[in-house]
């Protein structure tokens, strides 16, 4: 009995002491780590974003809710220096990003902790890699060129709001507007464009207005589609022909005066 009772403590003590020092699995690694970085976004939402969003997210006048709406749209309003908003106006434009990659990261962490959103994206969702560009161009042509331009060089739109030029803009940061729709522009989600579709516009963009961009010849007009060459024709154009006309019945006139 005493020997059965010296092996049964031994086991407990061999146990006790492989559960102490043991390694932790990848798991609980993870765990540990996505509490940490929710613990950290708490913080760094407490002082810069709770006096407009609320403490829990909730929202408030002078800021929507931010449950549910996803690591995602934190990457991309924080990670192109549009939040902190400095000022309320009609729309909140691109700006120095004052937070780190890693703080941005934690405030994700911590909105997604609120609600269930969009994931940010994988460099294999926006990245070149199979990718048309042809079905690109003709996606964003029905989309998006109506706000930003036939090549993404931007646009007015009403009450003092704008939609904003994509030349040079991150095409994870491209992938993200459509993702969520922040401020005046719709969402796309993978049930309106899927995650091919998104590739293929980004890779137009890319085409358009990378570095590499090779003019098909004549004045490009900045790039901005039907609306300047139609101003333009009009005006230079139709301008022209009035000229010769006037010239014209000048010239005949003096000549029948003759």
């Amino acid at each position: 009995m005493a020997a059965l009772v010296v092996l049964l403590l031994a086991l407990a003590c061999t146990g006790g002491l492989y559960a102490v020092f043991a390694p932790a699995s990848k798991a609980q690694a993870d765990d540990t780590a996505q509490s940490l970085a929710i613990d950290e976004g708490k913080k760094l939402y407490s002082v810069g974003c709770a006096s407009c969003h609320g403490t829990g997210g909730q929202g408030t006048t002078d800021g929507p809710s931010l449950v549910g709406v996803g690591a995602s749209a934190v990457d991309f309003q924080v990670g192109t220096g549009r939040m902190p908003a400095q000022q309320p106006g009609a729309q909140v434009p691109k700006k120095k990003v004052i937070y780190t990659q890693a703080e941005i990261d934690q405030l994700a962490a911590y909105i997604s902790s609120l609600g269930a959103g969009p994931a940010v994206p994988s460099k294999a969702q926006y990245g070149p890699d199979g990718a048309d560009i042809a079905k690109g161009g003709e996606l964003f042509r029905t989309n998006c060129a109506q706000c930003h331009n036939f090549t993404g060089k931007g646009g007015a739109l009403t009450h003092g709001k704008y939609a904003p030029s994509l030349e040079g803009v991150d095409p994870k940061h491209i992938y993200e507007a459509m993702q969520t729709g922040p401020q005046n522009m719709p969402s796309f989600p993978d049930t309106t464009l899927s995650e091919q579709n998104k590739k293929d516009i980004i890779a137009y963009l890319n085409a358009v207005n990378g570095d590499e961009t090779v003019s098909n010849g004549g004045l490009e007009l900045g790039g901005l589609g039907p609306v300047s060459e139609g101003l333009f024709a009009w005006i230079f154009g139709l301008g022209a022909l009035i000229a010769v006309a006037v010239w014209v019945a000048a010239r005949t006139a003096k000549a029948k005066k003759s």
